[in-house]
């Protein structure tokens, strides 16, 4: 059984309704199968990263377009990926990309990729969010650390991503104190190579650990950094079933 940390909630751990939120999937012309399952009813999305070239590209891309436009008109949030390379990248130019998304695809919000997770880093971090905010109505904002961070970032961000990596860390993972004073609709996780038969119990380190936005893969990283997270798991059929019938907030 993985060890587990964890402080006490208000809500059990049985009551944690856990939907996904997908990480971004290769280009729609590459994967056409996995933007079409999106918006099969009853799917339990909360939100979807489209990433047309790591960022918006350089010109509206009619296929992102159209596939943007599905999972609106479907009634689910469509969020620009935005690469912050953990400080390295420039204001201006994060401004610049989050302008583009949102006059060519008409986003709800940002996935900040590789965000800071120090707190050094935050004050950047929290202006960046102030004026994403200020350029989106309702914007809906997440903060992929990929790690625990320094707590201050949990009031900058909507969710936060405390985990992204491999199943052979996400069973022994344990999760920070400091998340118990926030409810589950903040905390977001992402595991890769998760082979189908532990999928229970996944699903069980989500909900104890107060998570309820997760997307679970068993795709791995491959030789020269292949993304993980561009097709759909083997067993999605499987993992939409025991999720639920759908997501509203």
């Amino acid at each position: 059984m993985p060890h587990l940390t964890r402080a006490t909630r208000g809500t059990s751990a049985t009551d944690i309704r856990v939907g996904f939120g997908v990480p971004g999937f290769a280009h729609p012309l590459v994967a056409p199968v996995e933007w079409a399952e999106l918006t099969r009813p009853g799917a339990p999305l909360k939100w979807v990263v489209l990433n047309v070239a790591n960022g918006p590209g350089e010109r509206p891309d009619p296929h992102c377009l159209e596939a943007a436009g599905r999972l609106r008109n479907a009634g689910i949030r469509v969020l620009g990926h935005l690469d912050l390379r953990y400080g390295a990248r420039g204001f201006g130019e994060l401004v610049s990309d989050a302008h583009r998304y949102l006059d060519w695809y008409q986003v709800d919000g940002y996935a900040l990729d590789r965000c800071p997770a120090e707190r050094t880093g935050l004050p950047e971090v929290r202006r960046t969010v102030t004026t994403l905010r200020a350029l989106v109505d309702g914007a809906h904002i997440v903060l992929g650390h990929g790690t625990h961070p320094y707590p201050g970032y949990a009031e900058t961000g909507d969710q936060l991503v405390t985990f992204a990596g491999p199943w052979s860390d996400y069973r022994w993972s344990q999760v920070a104190a400091w998340t118990a004073d926030y409810p589950p609709e903040r905390f977001c996780h992402l595991v890769h190579g998760m082979p189908r038969g532990h999928l229970e119990e996944a699903l069980r380190i989500a909900r104890w650990q107060g998570a309820s936005t997760i997307y679970f893969t068993d795709r791995v990283e491959g030789d020269g950094g292949a993304d993980p997270w561009e097709t759909l798991p083997g067993y999605w059929d499987e993992i939409v079933s025991r999720i639920g019938t759908g997501i509203s907030e």
